[in-house]
Order: structure tokens, then C-alpha cells, then sequence
């Protein structure tokens, strides 16, 4: 059995974006020299994600507002309010946690001949939600 393992870091400038892996996983796939196999791909930081979805700026955006609606940026609200417990920490990302939550920690693809085995309009994606620091992203294959 062959495997590769790689972190790819990054440094997001923004608090939210969300930023494509899936060429650089499908470079690691080709490295790694697996052809029949998988491949993890893992956000390893509790305030992003890694997903898989259509390559479109349209559903890009509607994600921003509809997970805003869901759990929006509060950094100082009152919990007595509505507002965060968590933020009580001196933090102001638990609106990024629970974005985390609903988006997944991973994926998990399968590898075919060599290729990443997705459909049609399949891309994989990183999705920070508390950025302007490093944090990074693991990628695990393993197969024949």
C-alpha cells in the first residue's frame, strides 16, 4: 500500500473566504502515485471547513448569506441578549464555529486510475471563517 501525507498551510488576509484546493490535491494525488485509492482532506483549525461543491462566485456567495443568517457575526453581544457565551472568552468567533459545524471538518474522495473520482461540477474547497492567521489543511492518500 502507498501513502502521502502533506499540510498545506495558508494564511487567509480576510475573516471569511473560501479558497480552492482542488488543484493542488489533484498534484499530491499524481505525486503520491496511488491509482486506486482515497484521499482525506481535513481543515484543521475548529473555525474552518473543507467541502465539495460547483465552482460558481453565485453559490459562493449565497453560502456567505445564508450561513450568516444561520449563526451571524456577533463579536461583543450580550448573552443575556441573544448573543454569544462563547465570545465571553475574549474571543469573537463563535459565530465561526458554529459555520464550522454546518459545513463539515473534511471530505473524502475516492482515487480511480490515478484521478480524483468526482462528478460532473465536483471542486474541493477550503472555508475560512475566522482567518488573518495560518492555519492549515491535511491531506492524507492512501491506496495502490
Amino acid at each position: 500500500m502507498k501513502s502521502l501525507t502533506q499540510e498545506l498551510w495558508m494564511n487567509v488576509p480576510e475573516r471569511r473566504a473560501i479558497v480552492s484546493l482542488h488543484h493542488e490535491v489533484e498534484r499530491l494525488v499524481a505525486d503520491s502515485g496511488v491509482q486506486d485509492g482515497l484521499v482525506l482532506v481535513n481543515a484543521m483549525h475548529i473555525t474552518a471547513s473543507v467541502f465539495i461543491n460547483d465552482n460558481e462566485s453565485g453559490l459562493h456567495a449565497d453560502y456567505e448569506r445564508w450561513l450568516e443568517g444561520l449563526a451571524p457575526f456577533d463579536p461583543g453581544g450580550d448573552p443575556s441578549q441573544g448573543g454569544y457565551l462563547h465570545n465571553r472568552t475574549g474571543e469573537d468567533n463563535a459565530d465561526a464555529h458554529h459555520k464550522r459545524q454546518i459545513m463539515g471538518r473534511e471530505v473524502v474522495v475516492a482515487i480511480t486510475d490515478g484521478k480524483l473520482h468526482l462528478g460532473p461540477w465536483e471542486h474541493i474547497f477550503y472555508y475560512e471563517f475566522d482567518g488573518r492567521r495560518k492555519k492549515r489543511v491535511l491531506v492524507k492518500i492512501i491506496g495502490e
